[in-house]
């Protein structure tokens, strides 16, 4: 299947900014799990501006990068599989058949705790301490699983252009 120069374009855009919202993910991931995040950790986070703002990054970062890959990247790219697209869950479990993604129920997972980190995280530092840590833990996942959705991407944005040049 030839894909549009709309689909293209997307598709590279897409490709970049899943890479650089990998690369900050990583990097935020590491100045905050430097040491074990603790529920000592936590109670400091009133006082100490720097580690709230590098909580605040985490959350940020890593439901960002969940949003990107499984709103955006990944319908884009069964799109230009020619593959179906339909609800979320429907283009989970197509991008687990297709070995996207590990498991269409370890990312709802990743989702229902990243609105954990989201909405509670304030309130009681033992369920913000126990979804930063599981946050921490589902990094390297969420991070493969958008590498290679990436270099799903580029594979087929390169047999595209190809295929193109060989017709030109």
């Amino acid at each position: 299947m030839k894909i549009t120069p709309s689909q293209t374009a997307r598709l590279e855009f897409l490709a970049r900014v899943t890479d650089k919202e990998c690369q900050h993910l990583l990097d935020t991931d590491t100045r905050l799990f430097g040491k074990l995040f603790t529920i000592e950790e936590a109670k400091k986070i009133e006082m100490d501006p720097i580690l709230a703002e590098r909580l605040d990054a985490f959350v940020s970062r890593f439901g960002r990068l969940q949003d990107t890959v499984g709103d955006k990247l990944l319908p884009s790219l069964l799109t230009a599989l020619a593959e179906k697209t339909g609800p979320a869950i429907d283009n989970l479990d197509r991008a687990e058949k297709l070995g996207l993604i590990e498991s269409s129920d370890g990312w709802l997972e990743m989702r229902r705790l990243r609105n954990q980190m989201v909405h509670e995280y304030i309130e009681d530092l033992v369920v913000l301490t126990s979804a930063l840590r599981s946050g921490h833990a589902f990094v390297s996942t969420l991070v493969a699983a958008a590498r290679r959705c990436v270099a799903e991407a580029n594979r087929l944005l390169t047999k595209n252009a190809a295929t193109s040049s060989s017709k030109a």
